[in-house]
């Protein structure tokens, strides 16, 4: 079993800056793949960013991609995802997400563990 604790979420205004980790424990093969999903108020669980340990790389929303970085730390298998230029757009509560396959997708159905999420709130 792969337990997802996040961490570093809370209030910042327009233009800062916040950087959320996620830190994993259980096998390392269930964890590939590790990415950041976020869910707005009213809105539908959406994809934020994801690294994948084959291609050791960083895939991004087309919302986010030029402010936020995904980077991994595979020796404490935590990923952490830098947030620049924040926007009020931005404010949701954040899940990490971790799958056992070596590639990343950008659909939920695709990941099998969910930490309990950090509230990241952006005042304009």
């Amino acid at each position: 079993q792969v337990q997802l604790v996040e961490s570093g979420g809370g209030l910042v205004q327009a233009g800062g800056s916040l950087r959320v980790s996620c830190a994993a424990s259980g096998r390392s093969a269930s964890t590939s793949t590790m990415g950041w999903f976020r869910q707005a108020p009213g809105k539908e669980r959406e994809f934020v960013a994801a690294y994948s340990w084959s291609s050791r790389s960083g895939v991004y929303a087309d919302s986010v991609k030029g402010r936020f970085t995904i980077s991994r730390d595979n020796a404490k298998n935590t990923v952490y995802l830098q947030m620049n230029n924040l926007k009020p757009e931005d404010t949701a509560i954040y899940y990490c997400a971790a799958s056992g396959r070596p590639f990343v997708t950008a659909s939920s159905n695709g990941y099998d563990y969910w930490g309990q999420g950090t509230q990241i709130t952006v005042s304009s």
